[in-house]
């Protein structure tokens, strides 16, 4: 009869894979998409390919870093991404690997990533609550 249903604000939970095809073509601008908790540093499975590449470039001593360290990072980036899309945007990025605290992936961060906060079981309610009460 072409009665329309209201719109209701809900809140989803989605799990998506890193270069899968959530993190490229989809455009979530504003608060449809105000968070990302990505899991690992995206390092992709060994193959013929990535060794071929190791063994390429172990010879500059970075092997490992052009097969498989870099394009872990750039996933993880382009997952990030899916969270700002525009100026406006508000959101949190959760890291959930404990290499990323360490110096060489730190390098690799965009400088916007320079203040960030280290959580745990304990404290990471009340730093998500002070992060949102900042942008209120």
């Amino acid at each position: 009869d072409g009665a329309t249903l209201p719109i209701r604000k809900r809140t989803m939970v989605a799990f998506c894979v890193k270069g899968g095809i959530f993190s490229e073509g989809i455009d979530l601008k504003g608060d449809a998409l105000i968070g990302a908790i990505i899991v690992g540093n995206g390092l992709p499975q060994v193959c013929t390919e990535r060794k071929i590449l190791k063994d390429y470039f172990d010879e500059e001593g970075k092997g490992f870093d052009y097969a498989y360290k870099y394009p872990g990072v750039n996933k993880v980036f382009q997952a990030a991404g899916r969270v700002i899309r525009t100026a406006e945007d508000v959101g949190i990025v959760v890291l959930l690997e404990d290499r990323f605290l360490e110096m060489e992936y730190q390098k690799l961060f965009p400088k916007e990533w320079q203040y960030y906060t280290v959580v745990n079981e304990v404290n990471v309610g009340e730093a998500v609550a002070e992060f949102w009460e900042e942008f209120k």
